[in-house]
């Protein structure tokens, strides 16, 4: 690949993290618009789906690790930098304006309202990700093995098991099912 080639990739590498990150500023929610943004640009979806996988098993925050895997699968270690910076910048410079305003607004009876109103919509994106992530693996159709994946998870996350060793016990099972 050529110097222009690779200037273009990491350009788009920065733009779409800077999109998506702009756009969603959750972790979790970032996800699909992520997906949308990635797959068939600068990656396949079974690519994308194994990051995600793996972005979830390790420790740190997923948004980034993610950033670190997509950007090195398509710019190489430039890739990965490029991409992190997308990924660092705009939750940095909103937090510094948050941290602003709610030092100024602590004390406000109508910040409780509104923190208590934000749950339900954070609960209602974590669902819309999880859904999104189901349709785009392989599982395509629900199937036994899917739905007893599915099940023993939400069981181990009922109670409290961690998440990362709950992905770490879906994908093994995964591999025994899917055989």
């Amino acid at each position: 690949m050529n110097k222009r080639a690779r200037f273009a990739t990491w350009w788009k590498l920065l733009w779409m993290f800077l999109k998506v990150n702009l756009l969603s500023p959750s972790g979790p929610a970032s996800i699909g618009l992520l997906y949308k943004e990635a797959v068939g640009t600068v990656m396949d979806e079974e690519r994308f789906v194994e990051a995600v996988g793996f972005s979830n098993v390790l420790p740190g925050s997923e948004a980034l690790k993610l950033a670190m895997f997509v950007g090195y699968a398509a710019g190489g270690i430039p890739g990965v930098f490029t991409a992190l910076l997308g990924a660092i910048l705009p939750p940095t410079v909103m937090m510094l304006i948050v941290a602003f305003v709610l030092e100024r607004v602590q004390h406000e009876n109508w910040l409780n309202g509104f923190v208590a109103g934000m749950s339900p919509a954070v609960a209602a994106l974590m669902v819309t990700v999880a859904w999104e992530l189901s349709r785009a693996t392989r599982a395509k159709k629900i199937t036994r093995r899917f739905m007893i994946i599915a099940v023993l998870s939400f069981i181990a996350l009922y109670f409290n098991v961690p998440s990362p060793l709950v992905l770490l016990g879906a994908g093994v099972l995964g591999v025994i099912l899917y055989r």
